[in-house]
């Protein structure tokens, strides 16, 4: 199969140091050139693949001071992607909702994985609009919000289990992983290690965003004794910090679509104890791989019970639901599905508005709620 993957210009894939969809891509990617498919990533320049790489900048964005605004170059890379649409059997989208109006000007499948949240007030005016589109969620409870669109299949996300060893016994401390902001919830992750005395090392990168966040409420909680502060690691420093872990802690606040580090720390055999919003549940096998609690104080119950879990589990969990291979299985799954499904582009008639573009009650229709397709959708 022709595939064409498009994944975000923000980081090289795979990523230096954070970047989950930038990773996933990655393993996705290996995985279908492993078994045999001609794929075609769409990428920064500085991107390692085994697949055809089309650079669509030299570097990846947000490393590099000088870019001003990065949506230039995500519409660069969809235009250079959608012109070359004919090579391919199949394209699938990395970059959110940003491709969906390019779904209609090809004959070429196109299906999108969403990797973000999608309670956001914003999102459901261009869902309605290219209601059309299969979309694949990453987790169940990511497609609540949007219950309603076109989902072809929840495809859960896998990484190269190659990098990551199992460590057989825990160690003395909490580990952090991620990124520091509001919704991933520092704050109560410093606050079990306080309760319980088990020393907390955090390895964050601080977006510019969150910056005075962190300056106002994670900074003041840093001791450098109890709580210590590493800063952003890269992928071949991840193993050391998250196998030698106790758990690794991941009290978040916001529906998390997936969470990438939990699977990491699971495939090192570190246990993770975590609150239950969003994907915690389809990702935690709650009693064997970690603990899934509704507060802050009932995590800090459990935390003794750590010791207890078999840490060859938690790998046995990730090689099973997790892996970059899994993650194929489901994707190749979708990819027949959207092409049986697909209907050439002269045949969606169906799908046009039914009123003029540039009426003003398009716009209108689309911000009171209603979608302004006719027609049976997918």
């Amino acid at each position: 199969m022709r595939i064409a993957q498009i994944a975000p210009v923000a980081e090289r894939v795979p990523p230096q140091l954070y970047g989950g969809t930038e990773r996933v891509v990655s393993a996705l990617t290996e995985e279908l050139v492993r078994r045999g498919h001609d794929v075609t990533l769409f990428a920064s320049g500085d991107s390692i693949t085994t697949a055809t790489l089309a650079a669509v900048t030299p570097q990846a964005l947000r490393l590099n001071p000088s870019i001003a605004d990065p949506y230039v170059y995500t519409m660069l890379e969809l235009g250079i992607v959608f012109e070359r649409a004919r090579e391919f059997d199949i394209i699938h989208n990395h970059q959110d909702y940003f491709a969906l109006p390019f779904t209609r000007l090809v004959e070429t499948p196109v299906v999108t994985t969403l990797h973000g949240r999608l309670d956001l007030p914003d999102l459901p005016p261009i869902m309605r609009a290219y209601r059309d589109a299969p979309l694949i969620s990453i987790s169940n409870s990511q497609r609540r919000p949007l219950s309603w669109a076109h989902w072809a299949a929840t495809v859960y996300n896998g990484m190269d289990l190659t990098p990551y060893t199992e460590y057989p016994d825990h160690g003395e401390y909490f580990a952090f992983i991620g990124r520091v902001s509001p919704e991933k919830n520092l704050e109560g992750a410093i606050a079990i290690a306080r309760r319980t005395g088990i020393p907390l090392r955090i390895a964050a990168k601080v977006d510019k965003v969150d910056q005075d966040y962190y300056e106002a409420s994670v900074k003041p909680l840093i001791d450098g004794k109890l709580v210590e502060y590493i800063g952003e690691i890269g992928e071949d420093e991840k193993c050391a910090f998250l196998g030698p872990a106790y758990a690794l802690l991941f009290p978040i606040d916001w529906p998390e679509p997936f969470g990438l580090a939990m699977i990491e720390a699971m495939a090192c055999g570190t246990p993770v104890l975590a609150l239950r919003h969003g994907s915690v549940p389809e990702v935690v096998a709650d009693g064997e791989t970690g603990f899934v609690r509704d507060t802050l104080d009932e995590l800090t119950a459990v935390a003794d019970r750590i010791p207890a879990l078999d840490r060859h589990r938690c790998r046995q969990w990730v090689e099973t639901r997790f892996s970059a291979a899994a993650m194929a299985d489901g994707y190749e799954a979708a990819y027949s599905a959207v092409l049986g499904e697909h209907r050439p582009i002269v045949e969606m008639d169906v799908l046009k508005p039914r009123l003029a573009p540039d009426s003003p009650m398009v716009a209108a229709e689309l911000l009171a709620g209603s979608s302004v397709l006719e027609g049976p959708i997918g």
